[in-house]
């Protein structure tokens, strides 16, 4: 069985998470939802559970990060295209995320990203491996 990966982020509100990732096109399962969490999946290996910061707090010793002052960390995921990538970035635009940094065109690797609405940076990358520069 390949290694799974689960990423666990505080929000501020469960709900309106839900609702945000919804509109770009992930899904949750149920089986790991409740009042306090749920399971967002990314890929049948990568999955991203949103706990409540309440909640995400009882996992913890420290204080959970202030995204509005710090970056805790970035998220990349890989795409298919550029096309993906443009419109994955449109759709978390148009649900409320801010667009911190520019698009990164290098010809053979192309990104993109934003911050969701509690200050996760969210990449988002394509790379032609054909293209790659040789030294």
């Amino acid at each position: 069985m390949p290694t799974q990966i689960y990423v666990n982020l505080p929000v501020k509100d469960l709900d309106r998470s839900v609702e945000f990732f919804t509109k770009l096109g992930y899904s949750f399962n149920p089986q790991f939802t409740d009042e306090n969490a749920t399971c967002m999946v990314i890929s049948d290996t990568i999955f991203v559970m949103l706990l409540t910061e309440p909640f995400f707090k009882g996992f913890i010793k420290n204080e959970i990060c202030d995204t509005k002052k710090h970056t805790e960390s970035i998220t990349c995921l890989s795409a298919e295209s550029r096309e993906e990538i443009d419109a994955i970035v449109q759709k978390a635009k148009d649900a409320g995320a801010t667009i911190p940094n520019e698009k990164q065109d290098h010809g053979w690797m192309y990104g993109h990203g934003f911050q969701d609405l509690d200050g996760y940076y969210w990449e988002f990358s394509w790379m032609d491996m054909g293209g790659i520069p040789k030294e």
